[in-house]
């Protein structure tokens, strides 16, 4: 076992589910796809925290180098307060770690505005995304050369010309009749034929947020934001994952963007994997420290 000194700070979650990321080779070989950690709940498991959050010191940083920035986007139905737990581990570990907002528009121009964000950033980025927020890191991080490694939680990564609604996957909550899923609600100067969608309360906590206790996901049902249906619908025309390297978080209970699709996309992405047994499609808020773990394999990548 690590000693206390090097022991990440982990908080609000048993040590045994201090997540592993036991990605013993780290890069996924182009002939083999990716490689998969599994997060289990054993003692032998917890033992294999990520280094990147041990609090002092830094094993992975090289003395003198810059530490990268990580930059967090939200998802559809979510907020930049779902990185809450996240933010705190990275920021206890002495990472500058930003949690933007995702406008929920369109794809186009919300990844042209998360890319104006990365561009005012010096050194190296980890970028991160949730969801619909994983299309628009996909697309974001296409043109900036100091995004370094992208993460993908439980998220969607569209190859050009894919759409982020294509890619829920069968059997997916979202594949039901639309109006027994959404609210629909018109927005000043929407494009012809598009509403802004508000998950219904069933579905949020039933479906997106099923691991969460009741209480919690109504509140988080309560105080959503809505996503335009032009954000499911906008062609990617980007695929960053082509060209720099990534992660992928995948709860195997998601019921929102399926194991199976999101396996798919990983798999071509040649991502390096993580399945953490159980979950949801919000395990980033229920299992912070599970995420942040494989941000932290993310972290310790860059050189």
């Amino acid at each position: 076992m690590r000693s206390a000194r090097t022991r990440p700070r982990f908080r609000g979650i048993a040590p045994a589910l201090a997540l592993a990321v036991v990605t013993a080779s780290a890069t996924a070989s182009p002939t083999t796809g990716p490689q998969t950690a599994t997060a289990g709940t054993t003692a032998t498991t917890a033992a294999h925290t990520s280094p990147a959050l041990a609090a002092d010191p830094l094993p992975c940083r090289s003395p003198g180098r810059t530490k990268p920035t990580v930059v967090m986007v939200h998802g559809a139905w979510a907020g930049t307060s779902s990185w809450r737990g996240e933010l705190n581990s990275l920021q206890r570990a002495g990472y500058v770690a930003r949690a933007i907002p995702n406008p929920l528009r369109n794809l186009t121009g919300d990844a042209a505005s998360v890319a104006d964000f990365l561009r005012t950033v010096s050194g190296p980025i980890v970028l991160v995304g949730h969801s619909y927020g994983g299309s628009v890191i996909t697309n974001a991080a296409a043109g900036v050369p100091n995004v370094k490694a992208l993460v993908y939680v439980d998220a969607a990564a569209p190859d050009v010309g894919e759409t982020t609604g294509g890619l829920s996957g069968r059997g997916s909550a979202l594949s039901a009749d639309p109006a027994s899923l959404y609210d629909a609600v018109s927005y000043p100067d929407a494009p012809r034929g598009t509403t802004d969608l508000y998950l219904k309360r069933d579905v949020f906590v039933h479906s997106f947020a099923s691991d969460l206790p009741r209480p919690a996901a109504m509140r988080l049902w309560a105080s959503q934001r809505p996503a335009s249906t032009s954000a499911f619908t906008t062609p990617s025309k980007a695929a960053a994952w082509k060209t720099i390297p990534s992660w992928y978080f995948i709860s195997t209970g998601d019921r929102i963007i399926t194991p199976s699709s999101q396996r798919f996309m990983a798999h071509r992405a040649r991502s390096k994997v993580t399945e953490f047994p159980g979950g949801s499609h919000l395990t980033l808020v229920s299992h912070p420290d599970a995420v942040t773990a494989v941000i932290g394999s993310a972290i310790c990548s860059v050189r």
